[in-house]
């Protein structure tokens, strides 16, 4: 009786010849995946969309790190670790989203959260629990000190028609930047002709300025 007892303890249940639950694999998917969410929320939340001001990206970043954590860690027992993840750095690395093309900040931030979905979801048992904490933690601090302490801005472009074509003229840089500044509202950092057309008294230029001002005001409509 004893030794039915102690078979029946040591061999999982299985369904289909597949374990119903396996502990220590259960245990390990939701530690790691608890990590992976808390080192995710922590750069999309507050440093990304606190230095950003946006929050259009939340959707597909938590989608795509959920789904590549889980994608990786289930698929580790293929035994393609370095190669799986290359092919998914690879893959995302090229999306293009056809409807509104991605600026370079949120494809940077796109990688760095594939990164920390494959590094928490792949590091095997070689890696022990405190480097890879240390791992996770130079990565928040990495971004962090890019976006605060260097005070890195990000850039944006507001294309324009602008039809006050008499200060479309390298002597009335000043005018020009004055007046689009008080028509919009924005700190202008430089402004790139397009196209000028005297026919229709109207020109297409290029505004560019930092998404934060330097009073913390968000400069997007």
């Amino acid at each position: 009786m004893d030794q039915l007892q102690d078979t029946i303890i040591k061999e999982p249940l299985r369904w289909l010849d597949i374990k119903v639950i396996n502990p220590s694999d259960f245990t390990e998917l939701l530690v790691r995946l608890g990590l992976n969410l808390l080192v995710t929320f922590v750069v999309v939340h507050y440093i990304y969309s606190k230095n950003s001001n946006r929050k259009d990206f939340y959707f597909s970043y938590f989608s795509i790190s959920m789904t590549v954590f889980v994608l990786c860690f289930l698929l580790e027992s293929v035994k393609l670790e370095l190669g799986f993840a290359l092919g998914l750095f690879a893959i995302f690395g090229i999306i293009r989203y056809r409807t509104d093309a991605i600026p370079i900040k949120e494809m940077t931030y796109l990688f760095v959260i594939i990164g920390i979905s494959v590094i928490n979801s792949l590091s095997n048992k070689k890696v022990s629990h405190i480097e890879l904490m240390f791992t996770n933690v130079a990565i928040v601090s990495t971004m962090w000190i890019l976006e605060k302490a260097l005070l890195l801005k990000q850039e944006i472009c507001l294309v324009i028609n602008y039809e006050n074509i008499n200060n479309i003229n390298i002597k009335k840089k000043a005018e020009l930047y004055a007046d689009i500044q008080e028509r919009t509202g924005i700190k202008v950092k430089r402004i790139e002709i397009e196209e000028i057309n005297y026919l229709r008294d109207v020109a297409k230029i290029k505004v560019f300025h930092d998404i934060n001002d330097s009073n913390g005001d968000t400069n997007t409509f």
